[in-house]
């Protein structure tokens, strides 16, 4: 006879951890999502500490991450592994049993290593614009220190 002691106790949905465990699956970095989201790298890592979140948050991330709220709310690390290893299995067994082996496609749109090279063409010319303006700045500073000197040698002439 059971009772409600002898129940496995419900282990509570951590909304921020399973965003967590998607953004390394697909290989995405907290700042690259952050740059996809319009969030600051801090406040990601604070969200993926959090149990819960806002839905309107929650969308936000998922949109991010390719995928939908829904699939993130569900999402169970110990089934995704399990799918993993029955479909090799059975990719394995196809594959020597001569059988063809089919491979998941994606669409276009929701493909991760394209939204990967995408953030990654941003990030690149993110960085080139830091350059520029370095080198803009660096300039600037040279310009004033030719000018200070000049003014310098001006007064130390008269």
């Amino acid at each position: 006879m059971f009772t409600a002691t002898d129940e496995k106790p419900k282990r509570t949905q951590h909304l921020g951890r399973k965003v967590q465990r998607v953004r390394e699956i697909i290989g995405m970095k907290q700042t690259a999502l952050a740059d996809v989201t319009g969030m600051s790298q801090q406040n990601i890592s604070k969200l993926e500490q959090s149990e819960s979140m806002p839905e309107e948050t929650l969308e936000k991330l998922a949109k991010g991450l390719g995928v939908t709220a829904d699939f993130i709310k569900s999402f169970d690390e110990e089934k995704a592994v399990y799918n993993i290893q029955t479909n090799m299995t059975f990719n394995d067994q196809a594959a020597n049993n001569g059988h063809q082996n089919y491979q998941a496609t994606y669409n276009n749109n929701n493909n991760p290593l394209e939204k990967v090279a995408e953030l990654f063409e941003k990030l690149l010319q993110s960085e080139r614009e830091k350059v520029e303006l370095l080198t803009n700045a660096n300039k600037a500073i040279q310009d004033l220190v030719k000018q200070i000197n000049e003014l310098r040698g001006d007064k130390f002439n008269n």
